[in-house]
């Protein structure tokens, strides 16, 4: 794929991160976002390689019937879900409850469509990420007991955050195969740069996972920026 190609299709995934053309049908039932505190527990989402993050959205397909039963639940209640990581090597267990990575995102559903068939096309928009305690088991769907992790940013570490923007830019550029000041990128924070990067580039799940559990948004923008210049198949060195 061309660089061109290839920038192009990074930023329609920008664009959907940040839900500014998430493909939620007019049909659809949208409610006015009103970020909740995170629940003592909460029902689980469980995915392969997927992840969402503070302040961003992410447009999911509902099909599995315990995942239908979860989101329905959820739309009666206080419509929060936990977005969580699978641990490589799931598939034989699938089906059952394979092994999760311990950290992910609570995520609020704001727009939900019902399809004939029972299916839901949802968008969730991620506000704070947790770390599981315990699991309880009398669901169709697994449950959480859960403790917030809080990434606020202070004005030193948001400073260092936009001078380390140029370098991120420029290793992505790099790690795109691009010509030099050739990447267009949507107008966003620097914040939502570096959470988004996260969720949109074809990291595997391991790096995803080590890019989440990063303590900060300052973290994760250093690492982001090491991994995106290291040599192809040259493994991460661990936090």
């Amino acid at each position: 794929m061309s660089s061109q190609g290839l920038s192009g299709r990074l930023i329609c995934q920008l664009l959907l991160v940040l839900g500014l053309v998430a493909p939620v049908p007019a049909s659809a039932q949208i409610t006015p976002l009103s970020v909740p505190d995170l629940p003592a527990v909460i029902p689980l989402f469980p995915l392969p390689n997927v992840a969402v993050l503070p302040y961003l959205q992410l447009p999911l397909h509902i099909f599995e019937p315990r995942y239908k039963e979860m989101l329905a639940d959820a739309l009666a209640g206080n419509r929060v879900i936990g977005i969580v990581q699978i641990q490589p090597g799931f598939e034989a267990d699938y089906q059952g409850r394979p092994p999760i990575f311990g950290i992910g995102c609570a995520a609020i559903v704001v727009a939900n469509d019902r399809q004939p068939d029972g299916e839901f096309d949802i968008v969730v928009r991620g506000f704070v990420k947790f770390r599981i305690m315990s699991e309880s088991g009398d669901k169709a769907y697994r449950v959480a007991r859960v403790e917030p992790i809080p990434e606020l940013l202070d004005e030193p570490a948001r400073t260092a955050l936009h001078e380390q923007r140029p370098a991120l830019e420029q290793a992505l550029t790099m790690f795109l195969g691009a010509a030099p000041n050739s990447l267009r990128l949507p107008v966003m924070t620097d914040e939502d740069l570096v959470n988004t990067l996260v969720m949109s580039l074809e990291f595997d799940t391991v790096d995803r996972q080590l890019l989440i559990e990063q303590p900060g948004v300052l973290a994760r923008a250093n690492k982001l920026a090491e991994m995106l210049g290291r040599t192809p198949g040259e493994p991460v060195v661990p936090r």
